[in-house]
Parts: structure tokens; C-alpha cells; sequence
């Protein structure tokens, strides 16, 4: 059995899968994010560790002792920053942490071919310039920092001792000549960091170590390979079979992530669209990233007084009618594609007295939606294209959204088997291949198809219309109040 571990922003994840594949058991643990600022998110290193131990413990110890490789994925960006004795300086800094804008600007200016060298502009969210910001205003931990490690890469040297990372991952910190597969010295000196703060890379497949024996005797396991991993949308795509070209998926979890998957080096960073490495050797990917997807609708229920988002996803399928007036935009915590804009704020405008929780909930289902419609039209751009869209995530168990998105996106909406398991599959998926190398078609096949949702011709209509719209209200407010967030 092959065991994958996903180090998420809410919980740790765990999945075992048999040789075929299939998954015979899984557990979770839960984290919880600090804000003590605001535009801050954070996170401490040792949690991460504690919720992996109680999510191996949940696991049965007869799986246990049968798991022969062990993959990791993990939350994207982090900076864990870590002295010469491997103890966390302080919390680490999060994906959707937006303190760091003005460095993103001194970044861009110190090295002005970035977006050639990295695919990607320079924003709050990516760590090198989360660095930059501890080099000017906590200069005492950045003169301390011997090694800068991505939150499952942490996990990692917990297991192994060893200061890994995986390709995928490692193209999000915007230290990476993503065309070259390997730290750029250009950007790393940028940020006054070298390669010895870095740890080694390796594709997905390959074995960074072993457990220790201290874990293995633990976790009552054998002293298994641990697989080098991937990042979490990277790690996703290999559990849904995403993996050739033009193969795509929309994720809807905390953020929201549309990822179209490439045989080359495709970027276009002024349209907001990440270009980073695949998990596997010789494949690139670009994603499109909104910060808030269904993190939109947990807000939703808490506005309107719904018990759960459940609740409030039942009252709005029963009135099931487009918005009218209602226009919402999910930029709760900032947004990526397109506007690289950390100040972006959330706007739910047009309402009247007849706006109950059915109409906001609609109305923020059509935002996210819309918002992803920017996130595709980022991305065909860049010359991608998508017949069909596999969704995952949280958001997947909703076919009305899936109807929403479908309409919006003007393209089909695919729902397979296990797409709510996520990248804690495509890590376990990754270990079977490390550990045993079978053909890439037998390791990551497309799960089997439950459902096709079509584009509705009335709905696409409506989107149509609405999205100029949702664009205007943007460039009218969001500049009104830059500091909102």
C-alpha cells in the first residue's frame, strides 16, 4: 500500500491506495490559521507536524504496517524559515499572506526580466518576496535563516532529516528558472538568500530519503522511501489523471485554482497566470489562482445566519433562479488572476429589500464563477486551451454550482470518482510510481466519469451579459479603497 500525505491550510490529509489504485482508507486532522495583522496569515510549523502524527494514528495499524512508500503534497508558498539547528525562527508565512506588495514591486524592479525567468509575476503570495519582506522589517531572523523549506518540505525533514523539495512546489516560491528546472541565482541573490538556504530539488516520483527509524517505529511502519511530492494543485492534477496536454480542472476549496496542463514552457505572467513545473519529469502546467472560491460561501452562511454552508447551498438550489440585480466579488482575501491585486477587496453590490439569503448566496456562487471566467480567459491567452473541465475539491459535491461554472466557462463541467479525496491522492499516486515504476497510464488514469454537466444556452446568455459587469465594478471600487483589505 502506498501512503499519500497532504500538509492543507485546514487540515493535514492522509490516503492509502492499494497497487490497483484504489483507495482502502483515509483520516484527517484539522489546523487553524492565525491573523494577527491584517493582510497576515500564519501558521506554526509545529502544528503541522502534531496533525500529521494524530492523522497517521487514525489510520488502522494494519495499513500501517503495510505502506511502502509514502508521497507528500502540500499548501503552496509558505515560507518556513528555519536556523543551522533546523528550529523554526518563527511562524511561517502563508500562501494568501498579502504583507509583502511593496517588495513585490522593489522584486520586479531589481531583476526586470522576472517574469522571463520565473513564468510568473511577482506577488504577495509567493515566498521570495515574503523573504524580502523579513530582510527589511525583521532583519535579526533573516540574518538567522540557514534554510527556507515549503510546509510539506517541513513535514518532511520531520520524517527524514532531509531538506528536499519537489519541482511543482518549488516553481511557486518564485526563486526557480521554471524553463530550466532548477533556483535561479539571479532572484535568490535578489532576495539576499543563496542555493545553500535551499533545499535539493527532485522531480515528483523520485525518493528524497527514508523514515527515520524514531518515525518509523512511531507510525508502525517499515523505514519506507518518502517520494519528493508536489505541490497541492499539482499533486491534485495527478489524482484526477491530469497530466497531458489540454487536460484541465477547476478546484474548489479554499481558493480556487483552474489548471491546464502542458508538454512546454508556456507563460504569460502579465495576464496574472502561474506557469510552473508538472510533477513529473519534462511537463509544465499554468494555473490561473483565485484567492477565495468557496471560502466565499462559508461567508455567505456566517452573513446570512445559516448554520453551515450546506444549509444556505439548499436554500439557494430551492429558489434556483439567476441573479438580477445581485453582483458579488469574491475578493476576500486579494486576488491573483488577473489583477495581481492584494488590496482587492470583497463587494457584494445591488441589493434591495427583497435581497434575501437565497439571492446573496446566488449571488456569490455567480461571483466565484465569473471569477474563474477571468481565470480562463487569462489562461487562452497564453494559448490554452480546454475541451472539457474535470472539478475537484469541496465544491465539487454541488452540481448546481458545477451548473453555474459550466454556464460561466461556456465549457463542459466533468465529475469523476474520488474528486472530493484530492491531492493527498496524487501524492499517493506519486509514491506508487517512485517505489515501483509502473507505466505513467497504469499510475494516473482518469478516474471513471459520474457526471457531464453542458453548458446551458439560457445561463450562458446570462454570464454573458453579467461579466462586463463583474469586470466595471472592479476597476470603479476596488481602486476607491486600496487598503480595504
Amino acid at each position: 500500500m502506498f501512503l499519500g500525505l497532504d500538509i492543507g491550510t485546514s487540515c493535514v490529509k492522509a490516503v492509502v491506495i492499494d497497487l490497483s489504485g484504489a483507495v482502502v482508507a483515509q483520516s484527517s486532522s484539522p489546523l487553524t490559521v492565525s491573523r494577527p495583522q491584517p493582510l497576515w496569515s500564519e501558521q506554526d510549523p509545529e502544528d503541522w507536524w502534531q496533525a500529521t502524527n494524530a492523522t497517521i494514528a487514525a489510520l488502522p495499524a494494519e495499513i500501517r504496517r503495510n505502506i511502502r512508500g509514502i508521497g507528500l503534497a502540500g499548501q503552496m508558498h509558505g515560507a518556513t524559515l528555519l536556523d543551522r539547528q533546523h528550529s523554526a525562527l518563527r511562524p511561517a508565512i502563508l500562501w494568501n499572506d498579502g504583507r509583502s506588495a511593496a517588495q513585490c514591486v522593489e522584486l520586479a524592479a531589481v531583476v526586470p526580466d522576472l517574469g522571463e525567468i520565473t513564468g510568473n509575476q511577482a506577488m504577495p503570495g509567493f515566498t521570495a518576496p515574503k523573504l524580502a519582506w523579513l530582510r527589511h522589517h525583521e532583519p535579526a531572523l533573516f540574518d538567522a535563516v540557514a534554510m527556507v523549506l515549503l510546509p510539506k518540505d517541513y513535514v518532511r525533514l520531520r520524517m527524514t532529516g532531509d531538506c528536499a523539495s519537489d519541482m511543482s512546489d518549488a516553481a511557486g516560491t518564485l526563486w526557480m528558472n521554471v524553463a530550466l528546472r532548477d533556483w535561479s541565482d539571479t532572484v535568490l541573490s535578489a532576495t539576499g538568500l543563496t542555493r545553500s538556504e535551499m533545499p535539493r530539488l527532485y522531480e515528483g516520483p523520485e525518493i528524497t530519503g527514508v523514515l527515520r527509524p524514531t518515525i518509523a517505529e512511531r507510525w508502525e511502519m517499515a523505514q519506507v522511501p518518502v517520494i519528493a511530492g508536489a505541490g497541492d494543485n499539482a499533486a491534485g492534477a495527478i489524482g484526477m489523471g491530469v497530466v497531458n496536454p489540454g487536460d484541465a480542472f477547476l478546484s474548489l476549496g479554499t481558493s480556487g485554482v483552474l489548471f491546464l496542463a502542458n508538454e512546454g514552457y508556456h507563460p504569460n505572467p502579465a495576464g496574472g497566470v502561474h506557469t510552473f513545473c508538472h510533477a513529473l519529469p519534462d511537463r509544465w502546467h499554468q494555473m490561473a489562482v483565485h484567492l477565495s472560491a468557496a471560502s466565499c460561501l462559508d461567508w455567505a452562511a456566517r452573513l446570512t445566519g445559516q448554520v453551515d454552508t450546506s444549509g444556505l447551498l439548499r436554500t439557494i438550489e430551492r429558489r434556483a433562479e439567476p441573479c438580477g440585480r445581485e453582483l458579488f466579488l469574491p475578493y476576500l482575501s486579494g486576488e491573483r488572476t488577473p489583477h495581481n491585486d492584494p488590496d482587492a477587496s470583497g463587494v457584494l453590490f445591488g441589493l434591495g429589500h427583497d435581497s434575501d439569503a437565497a439571492a446573496i448566496g446566488q449571488a456569490v456562487l455567480e461571483g466565484v464563477a465569473m471569477a474563474f471566467r477571468d481565470g480562463l480567459d487569462s489562461l487562452t491567452a497564453a494559448g490554452g486551451e480546454a475541451d472539457s473541465i474535470t472539478l475537484i475539491g469541496g465544491g465539487a459535491r454541488s452540481i448546481y454550482w458545477g451548473q453555474l461554472l459550466a454556464a460561466a466557462l461556456d465549457t463542459p463541467i466533468v465529475y469523476r470518482e474520488g474528486s472530493e479525496v484530492g491531492p493527498a491522492l496524487g501524492a499517493a499516486r506519486l509514491a506508487l510510481l517512485g517505489v515501483e515504476r509502473p507505466p505513467l497510464s497504469d499510475a494516473c488514469p482518469s478516474p471513471r466519469i459520474v457526471r457531464v454537466v453542458e453548458p446551458d444556452h439560457a445561463l450562458v446568455a446570462h454570464f454573458a451579459q453579467r461579466q462586463a459587469k463583474f469586470r466595471s465594478l472592479y476597476s470603479v471600487l476596488c481602486p476607491l479603497f486600496p487598503e480595504a483589505s
